[in-house]
Order: structure tokens, then C-alpha cells, then sequence
């Protein structure tokens, strides 16, 4: 289980791990030091989905 911390609109996750072997071949195709980036922008996309909170 990830441990996730918000802290001042900031959202931080230790060992998080996702089994996916179709997003780990695509993020495999790009040099190893992008892989934080393109995943931090992959979870900012992903939780834009969840704007509206419970009611929403």
C-alpha cells in the first residue's frame, strides 16, 4: 500500500507501484530520466478526473 501525504496542495506518494506492463512498455521507450516527469503528469491527467470531490 502507497503511503500518500497532502501537505499545502501538494500530493506526495511513497512506494507506490502500478502493474501495468502496457504503460511500463510505452514509459520504457523513453530515457529512464523522464519516467518521474511523464508519471507525475500521468497521475496530475488521472486525478483531473476526479475534480468534484464525492459529490461530483
Amino acid at each position: 500500500m502507497a503511503d500518500i501525504q497532502i501537505d499545502d496542495g501538494i500530493i506526495q506518494i511513497l512506494n507506490l507501484e502500478i502493474q501495468d506492463p502496457k504503460a511500463a512498455a510505452v514509459l520504457s521507450a523513453y530515457p529512464q530520466a523522464r519516467w518521474a516527469e511523464i508519471t507525475r503528469r500521468a497521475v496530475k491527467i488521472g486525478l483531473g478526473y476526479l475534480k468534484g470531490g464525492e459529490t461530483g
